[in-house]
C-alpha cells in the first residue's frame, strides 16, 4: 500500500517465512500491508487450559493445570477508496476497496498448499511484535458508489500465535504433573516423598506402587526407575 509519512507508527502486516530446520520465523519482505488508520481497539489475550475430568457422583474438584494456550490478537481496520484518507500517503494513487481487500487476503488468508499450512504473518505496531496465523477475517462494506462498488469497509481480523514444533518443544513444562515422569530412585527416597515431589500430594503412593508393580513402598532400591503417570 506504500509507505506512510511522518513519525507516527502505523500497524503493519508482513509476510513471513518459516525455516523448518531451525524453527526460526522471520519477515521475508515479499508482502507488506500498512493500515491507513490505526485500530481504535486492539485485543491481545492468552489463556490457561485446565483438565476438568470428574468422577461419577463427585460434587466437585479443583481444576488441574493442563497447558498454556496460545496467545491471540484481534483488531479492526478501515479500508478507504474515496481518496480522503490517502492525503497522508505521498505519491500513491488510491486503490479501490476491492483491490485492498484482495491484497490483504493474499497476505493473511492464502493457504500454503505445498506446505499444508496457512500463511504466517508478522504484526508490528511500535514496539509490539507478534507472529500469527489467521483465525478469521470479516469484511463489512460501509460506503458505496452509485454502481454498488464499495468505497469504504471495516475489516475485523483475528490471529492465533504461531509457534514452530521446535518452539513448542522448548517451552513445554516438563515438570508438569500432567506428563509422565520416569524418576530414578536415590538413597533416602520413599514413594510418599516422590509423589509429593511430582503431584504435590503424597497420598498417591499406593497408586504409584501398583502401577510400578511394587510389593513394598517402604523400601526402595537406589537406581530403581519408577514411572509417575498423570493421575486423576
Amino acid at each position: 500500500m506504500g509507505l506512510i509519512s511522518g513519525e507516527k507508527d502505523y500497524l503493519t502486516l508482513n509476510s513471513c517465512e518459516v525455516d523448518q530446520n531451525t524453527g526460526k520465523v522471520s519477515s521475508d519482505g515479499k508482502q507488506q500491508f500498512v493500515v491507513m488508520i490505526n485500530p481504535a481497539n486492539f485485543d491481545h489475550s492468552g489463556s490457561i487450559c485446565y483438565n476438568e475430568d470428574k468422577t461419577f457422583g463427585q460434587a466437585g474438584n479443583s481444576p488441574k493445570f493442563g497447558a498454556v494456550g496460545p496467545k491471540k490478537v484481534s483488531f479492526e481496520i478501515i479500508l478507504d477508496g474515496t481518496g480522503v484518507l490517502n492525503t497522508c500517503i505521498l505519491g500513491v494513487t488510491p486503490k479501490s476497496v476491492k483491490d485492498q481487500v484482495d491484497e490483504l487476503k493474499d497476505l493473511v488468508a492464502d493457504f500454503e498448499g505445498s506446505k499444508h499450512t496457512p500463511n504466517v504473518v508478522q504484526i508490528v505496531w511500535g514496539t509490539f511484535l507478534f507472529y500469527g496465523a489467521l483465525d478469521s477475517m470479516t469484511v463489512t462494506n460501509t460506503l458505496f458508489k452509485s454502481s454498488g462498488d464499495p468505497l469504504r469497509a471495516k475489516v475485523k481480523l483475528s490471529f492465533t500465535e504461531y509457534k514452530t514444533p521446535q518452539e513448542v518443544s522448548k517451552e513445554a513444562n516438563m515438570t508438569s504433573p500432567d506428563l509422565t515422569h520416569i524418576i530414578e530412585v536415590i538413597d533416602g527416597d520413599t514413594l510418599p516423598i516422590l509423589c509429593n515431589k511430582v503431584y504435590k500430594n503424597s497420598s498417591y503412593y499406593m497408586q504409584v506402587a501398583k502401577i510400578n508393580g511394587l510389593v513394598s513402598f517402604r523400601f526402595l532400591t537406589p537406581g530403581l526407575k519408577l514411572k509417575f503417570p498423570p493421575l486423576r
